[in-house]
């Protein structure tokens, strides 16, 4: 496919909007640069330009382009993160305990299943757990879809989705009566004080491609990964012994301090938008048409493939996609043609389509769980150490 700079910058801005944002940057100015974009790369054109993998006189020049276009981010990160180094007083205390997860890089690296593992966590404490967000993505007033994922997932934990992250904790802590906070995708909002500093690193894409985005995929450079308290390794199922020990190698020298440990994505169930659980052996040997709108669709495909799927169509939307009618008419369409057994798409993806059937073809989504490889003890030592500062009402 050759690729004209029109569509890849267009791709481009929209994944500048997702740098800006989660580097705490005004929204609107990202919008106002976004919305004459008219065309798009795929995430995945994206990923084979940056890392190199897409040969040519044209990937070439818009790796060099993209490498200017690096610098002047790589410095307004370094200016913001010296600014909260050597300035305590810009970061905010609230009243209960606050764990924060996030990454280095864009797109999923598996942080919704490790807050979702979290809460989880300290509910079976009888914890008040709400989990606070940016809400990138949500429409004005509602929630995004890693919101309404979680809403499916915890029914019983509030989800506050601000853009004042500091805001949305107090009004969690005063009116919600929250006794601790689950800061999500928050690793580069400095603004509020963590207890315990989570950062995920992808082990399909763990360096960002070397580079801070748009030049990769970096939110900011590697060496800011000693802010972390601990480090999980995830998607370990994706990834040989040889380059899990590189990955941990290079991150212990990165950040010495933190707990390193290994976590897995297990699928777990299949779900229909009405609630109907399905085994996963179910798609071993099916002839399946797959669609997401995550940060990284590759892995997505790996997942489906380890399942013995046979995958006959993919279709990829950018991260966050809110699917319109005209995108479920394409979809019904495509279906028609590609006659599979099965759509298949990613639990984000279910909760905007939220339909049964398209084209006649049964619609489920693939539930995915973490699963830790290594030993968790320390880990959920460090978790119970907070959970003991909680004062708990007593059980009757």
């Amino acid at each position: 496919m050759c690729l004209g700079a029109t569509g890849f910058a267009s791709a481009s801005l929209i994944s500048v909007e997702t740098f800006v944002c989660a580097n705490g940057l005004s929204r609107n100015h990202s919008e106002a640069l976004f919305k004459d974009s008219t065309q798009m790369l795929t995430g995945t054109d994206f990923r084979d330009i940056v890392s190199g993998q897409r040969r040519g006189i044209v990937a070439s020049m818009l790796r060099c382009v993209l490498r200017l276009v690096e610098i002047p981010y790589r410095a307004v990160v370094a200016v913001r993160n010296r600014s909260f180094d050597c300035n305590p007083s810009k970061v905010h205390r609230v009243d209960v305990p606050v764990i924060c997860v996030g990454n280095l890089t864009l797109g999923g690296t598996g942080k919704t299943p490790v807050v979702a593992w979290l809460a989880r966590w300290f509910r079976d404490r009888d914890i008040r757990v709400s989990i606070v967000s940016r809400g990138y993505g949500a429409k004005d007033g509602g929630q995004n879809d890693e919101a309404r994922e979680l809403e499916a997932r915890l029914p019983d934990v509030p989800h506050l989705q601000n853009s004042d992250r500091v805001a949305a904790a107090t009004v969690a802590v005063e009116e919600l009566e929250t006794q601790l906070i689950l800061l999500d995708d928050g690793f580069q909002h400095r603004r509020i004080h963590r207890d315990l500093n989570i950062l995920l690193v992808d082990a399909t894409e763990p360096f960002g491609f070397g580079h801070v985005f748009p030049r990769g995929t970096l939110r900011e450079p590697l060496k800011n990964a000693n802010r972390a308290d601990v480090l999980l390794i995830s998607k370990c199922e994706s990834a040989t012994e040889d380059t899990l020990s590189r990955i941990e190698q290079r991150y212990r020298e990165l950040a010495p301090d933190a707990l390193h440990l290994r976590i897995r994505q297990t699928p777990t169930t299949l779900l229909s938008a009405s609630g109907k659980e399905l085994p996963v052996s179910l798609l071993s040997g099916k002839k399946i048409a797959a669609l997401c709108g995550i940060g990284n669709p590759k892995s997505f495909q790996h997942t489906l493939h380890s399942l013995g799927a046979e995958t006959v169509a993919f279709w990829e939307y950018p991260d966050h996609h809110e699917f319109t009618r005209s995108d479920l008419d394409t979809i019904q369409s495509r279906a028609q043609t590609a006659r599979p057994d099965l759509l298949v798409c990613t639990h984000k993806d279910l909760v905007k389509l939220n339909v049964d059937r398209i084209a006649g073809v049964q619609l489920l989504a693939l539930l995915i769980n973490v699963e830790f490889i290594s030993d968790s003890g320390p880990f959920e030592d460090r978790l119970s150490a907070i959970a003991n500062l909680i004062e708990r009402e007593p059980q009757p």
